[in-house]
């Protein structure tokens, strides 16, 4: 088992309940709010868990994909993308289910998490591959599936400071 293939797999539900939510009449609004709750606890609880596992880790171990990119601004793009698309997730229950407005904000949310995938399937998680051992990916991977099954009901979203987040996990040595 590897972290890195667990956020692939994550990354690829996501894709799925997106596309599902994409299929389903604006008239089935029960079916909406059940799909989009879902998707919702869901992004939050990978994105607490990359928090609270990957990101430290690759802090410390990762090398950077490239001069451009260290796992510093890796780390500081990752936590600024999560806030994005909490602030996302939080716009789309401003609507009322299956309005045209709930689609645009349900769209606005899966271009932030899209934007964020791609970016991370570039950079931290190539990063973390060429540098972390197997032993480290496979502890990290049972840790992180262990946290998404304590918490299948979802998380309480909070935002991190960036920087904030970066200096307390070099500081800490998490």
């Amino acid at each position: 088992m590897d972290i890195t293939q667990l956020i692939l797999d994550d990354h690829h539900e996501q894709r799925r309940l997106f596309a599902i939510i994409e299929q389903i009449g604006s008239d089935q609004t029960d079916e909406l709010a059940a799909v989009w709750n879902r998707l919702a606890a869901f992004l939050e609880v990978h994105a607490a868990a990359e928090e609270d596992l990957f990101y430290p880790a690759l802090l410390h171990l990762g090398a950077g994909v490239d001069e451009e990119h260290p796992p510093t601004e890796e780390t500081e793009d990752a936590i600024k993308d999560h806030n994005d698309i909490r602030d996302a997730v939080e716009a789309v229950n401003g609507h009322d289910v299956g309005s045209e407005g709930w689609y645009r904000a349900v769209q606005a949310a899966n271009k932030a998490n899209g934007d964020h995938m791609a970016e991370e399937e570039r950079e931290g998680l190539t990063d973390f591959r060429r540098n972390a051992s197997l032993e480290t990916r496979h502890r990290l991977a049972v840790a992180f599936a262990s946290f998404e099954a304590s918490h299948v009901d979802g998380v309480k979203p909070v935002d991190k400071d960036p920087d904030e987040y970066i200096s307390a996990h070099l500081r800490g040595g998490d």
